[in-house]
């Protein structure tokens, strides 16, 4: 992490004229993601079809020192959003735009690019919205004129624009031969010591140098997600982890109750 203090993960960057918060609250258990496997309906009882309960674990991460949020276009998310705005819990929005009701775990790539993310632009433009990223099933589908439209459109609106990836080795190989790489300027990775939800079979010390610095000469603002591989290691084992690390500009991780939201980001103050 590129730090400059103790607290640097409650504090912001600056970039191009925008702040951008060093932890960013993520989305995953509040849209009851397929990927957290059995506690998928869990998340999907308590958290999704409940906007009132996720309201509530946003405002504690607000009252933690969380300044940042990760939303897509779905009314329960946003409608739990409005609540937590409306007692006084306004964060920047850090949008991802494009965002379908693929199958995390059998993506169809076409359905994916099917999906209305102009008005997504639209409706983020209305917020607090420094960055919108492009959802991964669409940067992976890998149409570089269709991720290429959406990247200016972003510009044009006046944020500043990303891609989000579920294959952070493959895709930043292609994105420098088939983008232009002036287009976008944050960049969202799955990055964990497990390589868990990555793109690679396994990640001793030479081959996390070699990811590393294939990310590092994108020349990205680099967001990083699955920081906890999905609940696998413990709150303590990810930070201690994320100490060693500087390549990393924010990172975006969810919280799934008030309580987790009180004992991680208490412990995140720590690293």
């Amino acid at each position: 992490m590129k730090r400059n203090s103790d607290m640097m993960f409650f504090e912001d960057f600056e970039y191009k004229g925008k702040s951008i918060p060093q932890a960013i609250l993520g989305y995953g258990p509040f849209m009851a993601e397929l990927y957290f496997g059995h506690r998928f309906r869990l998340y999907l009882d308590n958290l999704y079809n409940n906007p009132q309960n996720i309201a509530e674990v946003i405002i504690e991460s607000y009252n933690q020192g969380i300044r940042a949020i990760n939303l897509v276009n779905d009314d329960n998310l946003l409608k739990a959003y409005d609540l937590a705005v409306s007692e006084g819990c306004e964060m920047k929005v850090i949008a991802t735009v494009g965002k379908s009701d693929v199958d995390y775990l059998n993506p169809n790539y076409e359905v994916a690019k099917e999906v209305d993310w102009d008005e997504d632009i639209d409706l983020f433009s209305q917020y607090d919205c420094p960055v919108m990223l492009v959802d991964e099933f669409i940067t992976d589908a890998y149409d570089w004129a269709l991720t290429s439209k959406i990247l200016n459109r972003i510009n044009d609106a006046g944020s500043l624009s990303g891609l989000v990836t579920a294959f952070p080795s493959k895709t930043s190989d292609l994105v420098v031969e088939n983008l232009d790489m002036n287009l976008f300027d944050f960049y969202m990775i799955p990055y964990n010591s497990l390589s868990y939800m990555m793109d690679i079979s396994a990640f001793n010390a030479s081959q996390r140098q070699g990811f590393i610095e294939k990310i590092v000469k994108l020349n990205k603002k680099i967001i990083a997600t699955r920081i906890m591989a999905t609940g696998v290691l413990k709150p303590q084992e990810a930070f201690a982890f994320y100490k060693n690390v500087d390549f990393v500009d924010a990172i975006c991780m969810g919280v799934a109750s008030k309580d987790e939201a009180i004992e991680d980001f208490s412990l995140l103050k720590e690293y």
